[in-house]
């Protein structure tokens, strides 16, 4: 009929299906997911050279742990023996210094040095001059660092130095002192003579180390350049 409200019929059963398409419950079905693929060459290569890089980086550290637990090295290198705990200068009460010509000196004026310090009688026998000799060696042998150490001699008793060891003693700090307060300073229990030993003193003023005579020579001096290399800081060449 003209004129009436007329409508395409198609057009109402399509809206019917969207409306029907709407209206239906959302699905939550998993689907599957893609396969995993394996790493390529290249990646593999990659991961290979950093664990490698790792296993360099810890080796030192793994090698530490070894050494020290597994082996268990003693430790031991140095040739003199370490004198625990250390033991300072005497005050001048304790241990009475004097030089040759008998004119007072305070121990506390030989610091700032290391001090290899033979003791002796002032006769000096064949054990005395050779200990003389090898002092006056293992100085020679230091190098650069010689001036960082100084010769002492000290003298026991009272009698005077052979006029023929003088020429060798030039540069060295020559003393007397009591013999009973040289040995409550330097004795490091034992029974045996102090002449029977160097006595290292750093430059602080503490007897720290000694060395049996006859020694070697080349383990003496090994033990000097290692702690002259450790305390490079506590003095300057000369006094």
């Amino acid at each position: 009929m003209s004129g009436s409200n007329s409508s395409n019929p198609g057009s109402g059963g399509s809206a019917r299906r969207a409306e029907a398409a709407t209206s239906e419950p959302l699905s939550f079905a998993v689907h599957s997911l893609p396969a995993p693929t394996l790493p390529s060459a290249a990646v593999r290569h990659g991961r290979l050279k950093m664990l490698l890089v790792l296993l360099v980086c810890a080796a030192p550290v793994i090698a530490s742990y070894f050494t020290y637990y597994i082996i268990r090295p003693q430790g031991r290198t140095n040739h003199g023996v370490l004198i625990q705990p250390q033991r300072p200068l005497p005050t001048p009460a304790e241990l009475p210094l004097s030089d040759l010509e008998g004119a007072g000196v305070a121990p506390a004026n030989l610091k700032g040095q290391w001090l290899l310090i033979a003791v002796a009688g002032g006769a000096c026998d064949a054990l005395c001059e050779r200990q003389l000799y090898l002092q006056r060696q293992l100085r020679e042998s230091l190098g650069k660092h010689k001036d960082r150490l100084d010769r002492v001699w000290l003298i026991g008793d009272g009698a005077a130095p052979r006029p023929e060891l003088l020429p060798a003693l030039q540069g060295a700090t020559v003393l007397r002192a009591p013999a009973q307060a040289l040995d409550r300073w330097l004795a490091a229990g034992d029974a045996r003579e102090l002449a029977a030993h160097f006595y290292l003193v750093d430059p602080l003023g503490n007897y720290m180390m000694r060395f049996p005579a006859p020694s070697e020579p080349d383990r003496i001096k090994r033990d000097l350049e290692k702690l002259m290399r450790a305390a490079a800081s506590w003095d300057e060449p000369g006094r």
